[in-house]
């Protein structure tokens, strides 16, 4: 099973920009379907980006979409989330996933590598 460490996360006012990084351990990372999730308080844990294992494939919630890009470096095992023009409703913990599965899953369970998550917090 993938290991999955996110890095990254932080303090940053709306219109502002930060970068997660998610370095993972294991020899098969270039198989896995990466992910972002992302949990607000008192909402439960939801999909906002993902990449499959070739990069071929992409997807965004509609939340962020044009504002961030997913992208990863499998000979550095690691993925990237670049965030752009961050606005409040932003803030949330982000969790890094990893899942063998083909495509692009959109539930938690499909996802069974998990990090331990990074706070970013967008201030008005």
């Amino acid at each position: 099973q993938v290991q999955l460490v996110e890095s990254g996360g932080g303090l940053v006012q709306a219109g502002g920009s930060l970068r997660l990084s998610c370095a993972a351990s294991g020899r098969t990372f270039s198989s896995y379907t990466m992910a972002w999730f992302r949990q607000a308080p008192g909402k439960e844990r939801a999909l906002i980006a993902a990449i499959t294992w070739s990069a071929g494939n992409t997807y965004y919630a509609d939340s962020v979409k044009g504002r961030f890009t997913i992208s990863r470096d499998n000979a550095k095992n690691t993925i990237y989330l670049q965030m752009n023009s961050l606005k409040p409703e932003d803030t949330a913990v982000y969790y890094c996933a990893a899942t063998i599965t083909r495509g692009i899953p959109t539930t938690q369970r499909s996802y069974d590598g998990w990090g331990q998550g990074t706070q970013v917090t967008v201030s008005s």
